[in-house]
């Protein structure tokens, strides 16, 4: 196949010598590579860092009392809150979870005043 399409584009060259028509400079050709990576940016990245920022902000303001459902599907009542794990209460069985396993708050616990 590349023997077949070697005089082909050999002959599509221009001829050695003849230097007529000239390139862009060098930061016009990477206009289009930073337009894509400037959407990229906007598409991607900022949404999954808010995301981020809301899920950092959902692990702060657990207390005791709350309803909340783990990654794993594990449904409980948050009995004591430590500094990277949560001790909750679901069915009869009293369990300790990463605070990084926590995925919502189905329920606020009832003492907060709308905050």
């Amino acid at each position: 196949m590349l023997v077949t399409c070697t005089p082909t584009l050999l002959g599509m060259a221009p001829p050695p010598g003849q230097s007529g028509q000239s390139t862009a400079p060098f930061w016009v050709q990477m206009v289009p590579f930073l337009v894509i990576l400037v959407i990229f940016y906007l598409i991607l990245i900022l949404p999954q860092q808010k995301k981020a920022k809301e899920h950092a902000q959902l692990l702060k303001a657990l207390k005791p009392g709350d309803k909340i459902v783990t990654s794993g599907g594990v449904i409980g009542v948050v009995i004591s809150v430590k500094d990277k794990s949560l001790a909750i209460r679901s069915a009869d069985a009293k369990l300790e979870v990463l605070k990084s396993s926590v995925s919502e708050v189905t329920e606020r616990a009832s003492g907060s005043n709308g905050s």
